[in-house]
């Protein structure tokens, strides 16, 4: 049998999100003392190893993650998520490029504000100012192009639709 600080790392890994005592003594079935001891075991052991994880105490639990100095490596290699609306919103932005934002919130709603600055901010949409008007013109951009993958996608689209 593993060492319970070994099990415990397994029990954050496998759950992939923050534990309470009680929820990790449950799984590793012992009593919080114990786990409390073997989770100080654990943090001491990787905060001494050269590891791009760590355990770490939040609000709602004990949790295995990637250290902080990780995150623009994650960012390039995770692909972000979206909600419905912001994917949506997206969509629209691609169909009817270049839109402007007022026809935009037309379309979507008042929602769409917040997807389209969350979608500028994942550099998926850009956006410059009308020369003669108030509001914005809206376009996908290279990125939204690599993620969705669309270059391996129209040529087939092309042809099914040519027959």
């Amino acid at each position: 049998m593993p060492r319970l600080a070994t099990q415990i790392e397994a029990i954050l890994y496998l759950k992939g999100k923050p534990l309470s005592l009680t929820e990790i003594a449950e799984c590793a079935r012992c009593d919080r003392s114990a786990v409390e001891d073997a989770l100080i075991e654990l943090m001491s052991d990787y905060a001494y190893r050269d590891s791009a994880l760590e355990v770490v105490e939040t609000p709602k639990g004990y949790s295995l993650q990637l250290r902080a100095s990780f995150a623009t490596l994650m960012q390039s290699l995770v692909p972000a998520e979206l909600g419905v609306g912001a994917l949506r919103t997206l969509a629209a932005i691609a169909i009817k490029q270049p839109i402007a934002q007022t026809e935009l919130i037309d379309l979507r709603g008042s929602g769409a504000y917040q997807h389209v600055q969350e979608l500028i901010s994942l550099g998926f949409v850009s956006r410059r100012r009308q020369t003669d008007g108030r509001s914005y013109w809206l376009q996908v951009t290279n990125k939204f192009h690599q993620h969705f993958e669309l270059d391996n996608l129209l040529p087939s689209l092309r042809t099914s639709s040519q027959s």
